[in-house]
């Protein structure tokens, strides 16, 4: 049974590809389209994800989406008859559920192949739950889901148990910790759709002077929910401006004229950065967890088990992440390694699997996540062949070591020599993190290598931190924390004693955003972070996207370019080393 699952017609579209009940190929559309974020429905992430696998559209039984219009019906009859909201909004919505029972017909256009298969509509949240859980090693977990909006709902949770995770309850629009963290976001002047990673990185600089601001903003219930209180948002009564259709999201301000009154005025995009807006980051990324965990809190006293899994939007705060297992009773938890609505495409799919193939049937942990594009030593030579007089001309030499070690050992001497190494092996990554496979890797231990980075490569916020990926067996060595972190979803403390050795990957706040590295995971990432260690004695090197203002690099077509274009010193390539003199 083959299963297509699907995040279309909203940010970040994706598309994966099961194969009874196993997931063999992953990717988001952006890496494709080279817009971030991309929107609208997923044709080329589909089209590659049948072509890796040898199949055609009409080899495909059953095409899965985690969007279901018709959920959570009654809920919004209810409130468009309590609050009167201005029809053009409603309009909107309509125009989306409209597109959205489209989809069989898209595939067949988009693709130029029959589909003979069909269409299931999951409802968001439980989509979110399921790529949370079905993916986790636990045989029994709670599940959380909190986003901005899917499915007129904003969080939602239950308990996975064996192959089956169900929806116990709800926070139901207009109440949402996504969009209370997205207006704040907007207020800080970063508007694009997905800056909240801003927020949360500029927070260690401020301190949590807002709070009892931010405490008017989000109201806890004693049950673990929260509310927002309305009078500081726009979204529940007048039409925000949302693009989803083929390009980059564009959502208009969430904040009302109240938020200006209580935080003061807000930023401009290109107005400079005060300590007032630091402060006010980390007042917003404080309410959150202080929400957040009492959420968690009290869904561990309800259900008594100790493993939670988390997805949405919301998942993807590694700062609270980092937090779950010292601020709440939970011993264990997991975030694979697409929490936000991409990921929604495989939960919606394996919930579907399970629907399809009845009875009960085996899973598997997602303990890696390189499921998407992957290029051959020969493609790349044939690459690097035909554009040779422009790589000459940029001042490089060309050399394939076929030699594993050699390979490794020459990367690893770069890096350590302070050189900007691009890293491009394997198959892409799947979700937003770059992974040691379409990543830049560098020397930790230098201080001044964010600026460098900043300078040469990456042209962003010099507040931004770059991030450590480590052998997993030497985590406990340098880190608070002895845990699996494959995804760089969580955020530790380093040992105090430690952080002067790696400045480059410590947070002002003494953090680093972990990512631990197994042989069996990722064998060639692995085997150069261990001749790193040989020659520095740190068992780590800095890890950042292979991207400059783009998404993360596909193709080795797109890693060359960027080689090209900025001032990286060495671009590793399957095999293939290019050096700059």
């Amino acid at each position: 049974m083959n299963i297509l699952g699907l995040n279309a017609y909203h940010g970040d579209a994706s598309a994966c590809l099961l194969r009874d009940g196993k997931l063999v190929a992953a990717a988001e559309e952006e890496r494709f389209r080279r817009i971030k974020h991309w929107a609208g429905f997923p044709s080329q992430a589909i089209a590659w994800c049948l072509k890796d696998a040898g199949l055609s559209l009409s080899d495909i039984d059953h095409v899965a989406i985690n969007q279901d219009s018709g959920a959570n019906l009654w809920r919004k009859l209810a409130f468009t008859l309590k609050q009167r909201p201005d029809i053009s909004l409603v309009l909107d919505r309509l125009k989306n559920k409209r597109k959205r029972t489209g989809v069989a017909e898209e595939l067949s256009t988009s693709l130029g192949q029959p589909f003979k298969g069909e269409v299931h509509y999951v409802e968001h949240h439980h989509a979110h739950l399921g790529s949370a859980f079905l993916v986790s090693p636990f045989p029994e977990a709670v599940a959380v889901s909190v986003d901005g909006f899917g499915d007129f709902a904003s969080a939602a949770w239950g308990i996975g148990r064996g192959d089956q995770v169900e929806v116990d309850d709800k926070v139901y629009f207009p109440h949402s910790l996504g969009i209370f963290y997205e207006s704040i976001t907007q207020f800080i002047g970063f508007p694009h759709y997905g800056d909240e990673y801003k927020v949360m990185g500029l927070a260690p600089y401020g301190e949590p002077k807002y709070l009892p601001e931010m405490r008017r903003i989000v109201r806890l219930q004693d049950d673990g929910r929260f509310e927002l209180n309305l009078d500081y948002f726009r979204h529940h009564r007048e039409k925000v401006e949302y693009e989803w259709d083929n390009g980059q999201p564009i959502v208009g301000s969430l904040f009302s004229d109240a938020l200006i009154e209580l935080l003061g005025s807000a930023r401009g995009k290109d107005d400079p950065l005060e300590q007032r807006h630091k402060d006010i980051a980390r007042s917003a990324q404080a309410m959150y967890e202080e929400a957040f965990f009492h959420l968690v809190t009290r869904l561990h006293e309800k259900y008594h088990v100790d493993a939670l899994a988390l997805a949405g939007g919301c998942a993807m705060n590694s700062v609270a992440n980092g937090k779950v297992l010292r601020n709440s009773p939970y011993k264990k938890l997991y975030v694979q390694a697409a929490a936000g609505d991409a990921g929604g495409a495989l939960g919606a799919a394996l919930i579907t699997h399970r629907q399809q193939a009845g009875g009960s049937s085996a899973r598997s942990t997602m303990d890696h996540a390189f499921w998407g594009p992957h290029f051959s030593d020969e493609e790349i030579g044939a690459l690097v062949t035909r554009r040779s007089t422009e790589i000459a001309g940029a001042g490089c030499t060309i050399e394939q070591l076929t030699d594993e070690q050699v390979l490794v050992d020459r990367a690893a001497a770069c890096a350590a020599r302070g050189d900007v190494l691009g890293w491009f092996q394997g198959r892409m990554e799947w979700g937003p993190r770059a992974l040691g496979n379409r990543s830049i890797v560098c020397d930790p231990r230098r201080a001044d290598m964010k600026d460098i980075l900043n300078q040469k490569i990456k042209r962003r916020e010099s507040f931004r931190p770059f991030a450590p990926s480590i052998l997993r067996e030497a985590t406990a060595e340098w880190f608070e924390t002895d845990d699996d972190v494959p995804f760089m979803m969580q955020v530790y403390q380093i040992r105090a004693e430690k952080r002067g050795q790696i400045p480059a990957v410590t947070h002002v706040d003494g953090s680093g955003r972990l990512q631990t590295v197994t042989r069996a995971a990722n064998p060639r990432y692995y085997a150069l972070i261990e001749s790193f260690r040989a020659l520095t004695g740190v068992p780590m090197v800095l890890n950042t996207s292979f991207n400059e203002n783009e998404p993360v690099v596909c193709r080795p077509e797109e890693a060359l370019d960027c080689f090209l274009r900025t001032r990286m010193d060495t671009l590793v390539m399957g095999t293939w080393v290019l050096t700059r003199s």
